[in-house]
């Protein structure tokens, strides 16, 4: 199989579905798995609890850094504060203590500026990995759940920062020997420095205060991945204006010398709000998070506006990221 998450088809066929067929019917439940969706919800009697369990494994440096901030993005994109994180991790035995040491620093210092506790988990020498693996359980809680499938048709779609983020700046740290010959070391600096932004807090809160219909943070298979699940887990259609989809300069500089798709690249650090109008882009420019339109849900029929032409959005295959060799 390809690396990369399972295709969602699979996904749905050998995981979700016989989970869901074969699941206990517990009242307590209010989220089932299901293509697309961030999270899971229960409701223990008053606050809705939120959980979210994501791994990094297309990454080497800051494997800490993006380990709290992609399973944050979770909790926030159900419309969630979050509360704590456990975490996994599986580290070859080549690893020192030095090294183990800065993952750990790297894990709470990222929780802390967040406010989120570290509660917990395991950690463990492996030769089953032959790099550092680290999975974290999100834990949040919330007054009202914001689901991936709570589009409705007519909705906008809203995009904040640029697309590939996340994946921009792990090349331009684990991939130098590939670009530093062929792209300046300011163009790659500044591509390091988009790890800085991969916290979708400030307009997760702010889609929550807008009522968003649906919410969904850009992780592997990019933008466009991320608009087709968008669009699978409500049910209905969704058209795509690529000429709205912004691309920082270092993006698309970094992805042509590397022959990858940046609408394809994963990209957390950028979220996908939907909303009945478009009175967001005020507040959200008032914090300083760049936004853009960039399509509308429709009844039915999913498809990319391409140079004025209807092309199909087709369901997302293997990241961008694990294309690249070296």
């Amino acid at each position: 199989m390809k690396i990369g998450k399972l295709p969602n088809s699979l996904l749905d066929k050998i995981i979700i579905e016989p989970v869901n067929s074969n699941a206990p019917n517990r009242d307590e439940v209010l989220l089932k798995p299901s293509i697309g969706e961030d999270c899971s919800a229960l409701d223990l009697g008053g606050d809705i609890c939120i959980m979210s369990t994501d791994p990094i494994t297309g990454a080497v440096k800051d494997i800490g850094k993006l380990a709290v901030h992609i399973n944050i993005n979770d909790i926030v994109s159900g419309g969630g504060e979050p509360v704590g994180i456990m975490l996994t991790a599986l580290l070859p035995p080549s690893i020192t203590e030095d090294e183990i040491s800065e993952i750990i620093k790297d894990l709470y210092t990222e929780a802390n500026k967040l406010n989120v506790a570290i509660l917990g988990g395991h950690t463990e020498i492996t030769d089953a990995v032959t790099k550092p693996v680290i999975n974290c359980t999100a834990i949040g809680k919330c007054k009202r759940l914001i689901s991936t499938g709570g589009s409705q048709p007519g909705d906008w779609v809203i995009m904040t920062k640029t697309a590939g983020l996340e994946g921009t700046a792990i090349f331009a740290k684990d991939k130098q020997k590939l670009l530093k010959n062929k792209i300046s070391m300011d163009t790659i600096k500044k591509a390091e420095g988009f790890s800085e932004h991969l916290s979708v807090m400030k307009e997760g809160l702010i889609g929550a205060r807008y009522n968003a219909h649906a919410m969904h943070d850009v992780t592997e298979g990019g933008i466009l991945g991320a608009c087709w699940e968008l669009a699978e887990s409500a049910g209905l259609g969704i058209e795509i204006y690529e000429e709205n989809i912004p691309i920082a300069a270092e993006t698309a500089e970094i992805c042509s010398v590397l022959g990858v798709d940046p609408l394809r690249l994963i990209s957390s650090g950028s979220m996908l709000i939907v909303c009945e109008n478009t009175d967001i882009l005020k507040a959200l420019e008032e914090e300083n998070i760049k936004a853009a339109v960039i399509g509308r849900i429709t009844d039915k029929g999913r498809y990319i506006i391409r140079n004025g032409d209807k092309v199909p959005l087709n369901e997302p295959d293997s990241d961008e990221l694990y294309k690249v060799h070296g």
